[in-house]
């Protein structure tokens, strides 16, 4: 691979990954700062309330894709690249350095939700624009192995949250500390970080892809997209089960171990980090098995699996009497998710032409995931809470098996691919 290539596709990570750890650091951090935006004695009570506005940052996900989409199909990859990780750093400045309930009353948890909209907003626009940079700067026989090196940023970016999260439990601050300031600190990391990104994404080449064909008059608007109903339908059934599979035992997971199997803040950190290490190295491992046998074989795998194996997963977890039970069940299950995680991005980018592909990839992905993934934390708690924590299990279920029905009568989207 070419020298341009390559620091094209470092300067592109990069930015993913501060992306992806501002936005998850929320997820990570808020067992430690729920008491200070929400004045609740219920622990329980606080984490709905995180994990609500957590959702409604979902929320703005489809519209960052429908404007930030739209401006990468008319502007550039590298223009939409840019300015979705300066919004991201605004994002993270304001919680950083905005006052607590006791201080400032509900306008604490104002200016938080003004600030996860943002992020919202940020994200939304992030991932349909990344796929299609990814999938256009790679070669054809390995844009599987890159959409594999795309989930492994997003992936970084939530070990580098858990990572500062540990840094700080075991080696800097006590539980009080954190608690009461220390919660800050990997919010105002978040934003330092992307300002470096925001250097690189300017020092971004543009793909030829974009750079090689006219901007087309219609070029990034609905009315183009609607000529590909198609696409966007097999967009939303490839996502749903699968973003939903994801986010149940990734982001949800550290609070299902504190909450239900018992094990201590620490204890989940630890677990849920030392997986997603391993999660990490198989991203790209499996996007070059994609590159060989194809994507839809895998998403098929996949959705077998996860159908047969989410309810005796989760059901084992809640039992598990120790971290290192727990360990190896979620290890399964984040294994099973790599089938579909390391080549999600690049299925969807090959199904549109160029003049919408960062649209196309990125309003119905963003849709699909507000709704199924950004629900999921709080419905999880909510069936904890209404005591019938099970219902959970069987919903991830039923959304993979909607997912598996479109794996099954899909065409092969690697002899289909329009790139």
């Amino acid at each position: 691979m070419t020298e341009p290539r390559l620091r094209a596709i470092f300067g592109g990570s990069v930015g993913n990954l501060i992306e992806w750890y501002d936005w998850y650091a929320y997820a990570a951090f808020a067992i430690y700062f729920a008491p200070s935006f929400f004045p609740d004695s219920n622990p329980s009570l606080q984490l709905l309330n995180t994990a609500a506005i957590f959702a409604v940052g979902f929320l703005m996900r489809p519209i960052g894709g429908w404007v930030m989409g739209r401006y990468a199909d008319r502007r550039g990859r590298k223009a939409a690249l840019t300015l979705s990780v300066m919004l991201m750093c605004l994002g993270s400045l304001i919680i950083a350095v905005t006052p607590t309930y006791q201080t400032i009353g509900i306008a604490a948890p104002a200016l938080l939700l003004i600030a996860r909209l943002i992020q919202g907003f940020s994200v939304g626009g992030e991932y349909g624009t990344s796929a299609t940079y990814m999938s256009e700067i790679a070669t054809s026989g390995s844009r599987g192995f890159y959409s594999g090196i795309l989930y492994v940023t997003l992936i970084m970016g939530q070990l580098l949250a858990l990572g500062v999260l540990m840094t700080l439990q075991f080696l800097v601050l006590d539980a009080q500390q954190l608690e009461a300031w220390g919660w800050r600190i990997p919010f105002a990391i978040g934003a330092l970080a992307a300002v470096a990104a925001l250097y690189l994404r300017r020092n971004l080449v543009e793909t030829d892809a974009f750079k090689d064909k006219p901007v087309a008059a219609e070029a990034g608007q609905l009315r183009l997209l609607l000529r590909h109903p198609r696409e966007v339908l097999m967009v939303v059934g490839l996502t749903m089960g699968g973003t939903l599979f994801f986010y149940t035992f990734t982001t949800y997971m550290q609070k299902f171990l504190v909450n239900t199997v018992g094990l201590s803040k620490a204890e989940s950190t630890l677990v849920s980090t030392l997986n997603l290490l391993i999660f990490m190295v198989l991203q790209p491992l499996m996007g070059a098995l994609s590159d060989r046998y194809g994507r839809r074989p895998m998403l098929i795998v996949f959705g077998v699996l996860a159908l047969f194996g989410t309810v005796p997963l989760l059901s084992a977890l809640a039992e598990a009497q120790s971290a290192w039970t727990a360990f190896f069940l979620i290890l399964i299950a984040l294994t099973i998710a790599s089938l579909y995680s390391s080549i999600s991005a690049v299925v969807k980018a090959e199904l549109f032409p160029v003049e919408i592909r960062a649209l196309g990839v990125g309003l119905p992905y963003a849709i699909t995931v507000s709704v199924f993934g950004g629900s999921a934390e709080y419905i999880a708690l909510w069936c904890k809470s209404v005591g019938h924590e099970a219902l959970f299990y069987w919903y991830v279920t039923g959304c993979v098996f909607c997912s598996l029905l479109v794996y099954l009568f899909m065409r092969e989207p690697l002899r289909e691919s329009r790139i």
